[in-house]
């Protein structure tokens, strides 16, 4: 396997521009972070310590393993809604006695925990990576249940919740409920239908009705502790498995709960040398470039990604726009196709089914690089068949059973977000660089097309085009588009897992491949047609 070099100018003006965009970006996207960890804000943060509890980050820690990493997911859910950048609710895959975990973690400080829209589509997706991955899942609940003002947003899709832990319990993935304050209402279920619960004495209270509701559907007059206490569901009801003393003691006995599985990976592990790249993970930050019309030497990307940067490439001589070829991360082998120029051509699009196909003969999972503008278009190349050969790769990516991850490293635009893996064809894991961009297509292309349509429209309806209109409305086309097409826009939107730091990239990777690595790893035994 041939080791991959490097031609980068690092003096050059465009490697500097990059990086200084670049650590702009991750700047901007440390401020998003610090605000999803400060939760409902100092207040109560401060109310919450005082009352004797720990945050929900604080809980994480002491549950993970030490120095364990803790990788999040979807932390910038709901940044630029009415909601708390977070959207209240913290998840992500760490280590519990040596055991990957998937986490979902309430965060009592905004609206007492209480499920938005956005914090359900992060709690289902984590719910999603944890069936796909066969990943023990570990809710740790605080929680008032759906934000009744919403309810009608969250009501209905929020069903699922519970149909998932069922489903992930039948298909032998262990869920446990650490329950450290309120879980009522429709979040009484959680720790109903978790495999293992703990209840922490003087704390959780889990009830479907609190005593108001309870009186005016009833006329009964109940307490807490004797509708849904702690100690009420150790002793009387079962609810609880476990009687923790305090939090701390919560989160021991989550410990011993996940040591005490006997959990093996189904997955093969690491095979390959896991040694760093010959090259310095440093240069990414001037690699990634901030002007999506300029190319990213996909190879140098690579070369900064893989193992000791050994790759074997596939068809080096066809298709160069996408490069294909065999290696490794952190030991696990892998199929890589990344963009090297942004367009795809028939040739791309061919050696990309063929590749895929391959990667599920030999069953090794596959890393999506996106930067790309679509399959190209026009006269010449629609008569020779782009249609049918963009078919051919999608109908591949579709069909593929291997691992997919995906990360986005530039344009994302068009039909080449489907080719290369978009979210809409269930990659395990999806990550962007800060400079991405994800769109139907760019924004001057996008207002373009509006106007030309809007042009024809005119005159075929015998009008007179107004041109200083028509300029007004590219230019809002356009800055809407823009705004529309940034990563933070579409990590809000849980569009991918997370943006990542391009420095970060290679850890990232390696955690999402040993997730991966946790579920049986095999192939596609069958393809849908391909049209020749």
């Amino acid at each position: 396997m041939g080791i991959l070099g490097s031609r980068v100018d690092r003096s050059s003006d465009a490697f500097r521009r990059n990086r200084e965009g670049m650590l702009a970006k991750l700047a901007e996207l440390d401020a998003q972070v610090a605000l999803a960890c400060a939760g409902g804000g100092p207040k109560y943060l401060k109310r919450h310590h005082e009352r004797g509890k720990l945050l929900p980050r604080e809980r994480i820690e002491l549950l993970l393993d030490r120095d364990a990493p803790f990788l999040e997911l979807s932390p910038l859910a709901a940044a630029g809604t009415d909601y708390v950048v977070g959207a209240s609710v913290v998840t992500g895959i760490g280590v519990v006695s040596d055991v990957e975990c998937v986490l979902i973690a309430h965060d009592p400080t905004v609206r007492g925990g209480a499920t938005n829209p956005f914090g359900l589509k992060k709690a289902l997706r984590a719910m999603d990576v944890a069936r796909e991955n066969r990943l023990p899942l570990v809710n740790l609940v605080e929680s008032g249940g759906a934000d009744l003002p919403r309810q009608s947003e969250i009501f209905v899709p929020g069903g699922a919740t519970f149909r998932n832990l069922t489903q992930l319990s039948a298909l032998g993935v262990p869920t446990i409920a650490l329950v450290f304050g309120n879980a009522t209402a429709g979040g009484a279920y959680l720790p109903g239908l978790c495999d293992y619960t703990v209840l922490v004495q003087g704390q959780a209270k889990v009830f479907l009705g609190g005593p108001p509701l309870v009186k005016m559907a009833t006329g009964e007059i109940a307490d807490d502790e004797e509708l849904g206490g702690a100690e009420m569901h150790a002793r009387v009801s079962g609810v609880a498995d476990h009687l923790a003393l305090d939090e701390r003691d919560c989160l021991r006995i989550g410990r011993e709960i996940v040591a005490r599985l006997n959990w093996r990976k189904h997955g093969p592990g690491p095979t390959e040398r896991a040694d760093e790249p010959i090259h310095d993970a440093e240069d990414l930050l001037g690699l990634a470039s901030l002007d999506l019309r300029l190319p990213i030497d996909a190879r140098e990307v690579v070369a900064r990604l893989v193992d000791g940067s050994r790759f074997d490439e596939f068809k080096p001589l066809y298709g160069a726009n996408l490069v294909t070829g065999w290696a490794s991360i952190h030991g696990f082998p892998i199929g890589l196709l990344a963009n090297n120029v942004g367009i795809l051509f028939s040739e791309e699009a061919e050696k990309a089914a063929q590749f895929i196909q391959l990667a599920n003969r030999s069953e090794v999972p596959l890393i999506f690089l996106q930067n790309t503008t679509g399959y190209m278009v026009g006269k010449a190349y629609e008569q020779r068949g782009i249609i049918k050969d963009g078919s051919k790769m999608i109908n591949a990516v579709s069909n593929s059973r291997v691992p997919h991850v995906t990360l986005v490293i530039g344009s994302s635009y068009g039909a080449g977000n489907y080719g290369m893996c978009g979210r809409a064809y269930d990659p395990r894991f999806l990550f962007s660089w800060p400079n991405s961009k994800t769109a139907v297509m760019g924004p001057q292309q996008l207002a373009g097309v509006l106007s030309i349509v809007a042009r024809q429209a005119a005159v075929a309806a015998g009008q007179a085009v107004d041109d200083e209109k028509d300029a007004f409305l590219r230019k809002a086309v356009e800055e809407q588009i823009e705004r529309e097409s940034l990563a933070a826009f579409n990590s809000a939107r849980l569009y991918d897992d997370g943006i990542i730091d391009p420095r970060d990239s290679r850890t990232v990777l390696g955690i999402a491949l040993s997730a991966c690595h946790s579920a049986e790893v095999r192939g596609a035994r069958a393809f849908g047609v391909f049209r020749m």
